[in-house]
């Protein structure tokens, strides 16, 4: 052979790799495969890149081991997960019932994207009974879609009595279980058919990787999940798989650390004069603990509080002043986060009734007492800015 040819075919992989702590990361679109019958034996061999090489597939044999799963799907982001699981088992003509606390995408992707394929959406108070949502539901009713707790005011639902309900009807649920990082909560283990987390949080757990997940206990609806993925050309790459893997081995250890961080936090902005409200579904006496304790083995450091009553110019100076906590919507990392709601509350057809301005604090690892020597430095900007 010539030598252009040999250094085309020079360091091929062959025979078995070293077994190392974590999987290989193989980049590669084409698969060669063994013999000219497997070209199109699709049942028995994989035949392109996109559907996942070995990252993939180890990341998502861990999830499915973490979210009792008989499968598991990846999406490039969790928004991607959401509305990936939903066009895979909608189609015109059908209803998808949706709680009104839902993550912002997500009821953008409704609104704007479900309508003009023919889906209806009809969103429901978070606060409404299993036994009237699902009552409420109609022939046309394919999917009810959750998100517990809910964005920005974090209310829970009775997943386990609503798919209770909503399988005797034939009706799929689907639940955004993000805060729950599927570690914490796991919603399959309570009935329901389709748990979506945005991998991009917790599960990533620094900031830097976006990716979602979608999982099923029926491996019928794991398959019929699969084939959105393929119908729509996404994919994930090996690097980013490889990295929520890595992330997820120290899932448990960052969740409880923040976890409890967040909760002596959240006690302490209860005593606070500026506070009227904390909201953190985990602390004694909040509307939704029992509710909590019964379903979840922990909880994140993701809460909300209301201030007392107050402009958003004052609510700017209480953001302003904070050093350590930065100013960014995502979650999940390492890092503490602050932001003012109220700008996305206007587009909610149950709006709650909030003294004063809402915001949303995500606590990182930094050490509790910094982060609550910064919140009373914030808090005092904002006592001057009412006064």
């Amino acid at each position: 052979m010539s030598e252009e040819t040999r250094l085309i075919r020079a360091g091929a992989t062959s025979g078995d790799l070293v077994k190392t702590v974590g999987p290989p990361i193989q980049r590669g679109s084409t698969v060669l495969l063994p013999c000219a019958e497997a070209l199109y034996d699709d049942d028995a061999y994989l035949t392109y890149g996109r559907a996942g090489l070995a990252a993939h597939d180890a990341l998502k044999a861990a999830l499915g081991e973490m979210e009792r799963a008989a499968g598991v799907n990846l999406y490039p982001s969790g928004l991607a997960a959401l509305t990936g699981a939903m066009l895979a088992v909608l189609k015109a003509g059908d209803e998808v019932l949706v709680v009104d606390n839902i993550y912002k995408p997500t009821r953008r992707f409704c609104d704007q994207v479900l309508a003009r394929y023919g889906v209806a959406v009809r969103y429901f108070d978070p606060r409404q009974s299993p036994e009237d949502l699902v009552g409420s539901a109609t022939a046309a009713t394919r999917l009810i879609v959750m998100e517990s707790p809910g964005s920005l005011t974090f209310e829970l639902q009775d997943l386990a009595a609503i798919a209770r309900l909503a399988k005797a009807r034939g009706i799929l649920t689907l639940a955004d279980n993000t805060w729950g990082a599927g570690y914490l909560f796991k919603p399959l283990t309570q009935g329901i058919d389709i748990s979506v987390q945005a991998l991009t949080k917790y599960v990533g757990g620094h900031s830097d990787v976006f990716m979602g997940s979608a999982a099923a206990s029926d491996l019928a609806l794991v398959r019929q999940l699969e084939d959105g993925v393929h119908n729509l050309g996404w994919a994930v790459a090996a690097e980013d798989a490889y990295q929520m893997l890595r992330g997820l081995r120290t899932l448990p250890t960052r969740l409880k650390r923040q976890g409890e961080a967040g909760l002596k936090i959240a006690a302490w902005l209860r005593e606070q004069p500026e506070v009227a409200q904390v909201i953190h579904p985990a602390l004694p006496g909040a509307a939704d603990y029992d509710l909590w304790a019964r379903d979840y083995s922990g909880a994140c450091g993701l809460f909300g509080f209301v201030l007392r009553p107050g402009s958003e110019a004052c609510a700017n100076a209480f953001l302003n002043a904070l050093d350590l906590f930065g100013l960014g919507f995502s979650w999940g990392g390492f890092e503490s986060l602050a932001i003012l709601c109220d700008p996305q509350l206007g587009k909610r057809k149950f709006v709650p009734d909030l003294a004063g301005p809402l915001m949303r604090l995500h606590v990182g690892l930094e050490n509790e007492d910094d982060l609550i020597a910064d919140l009373r430095g914030g808090l005092d900007a904002y006592a001057r800015a009412t006064a």
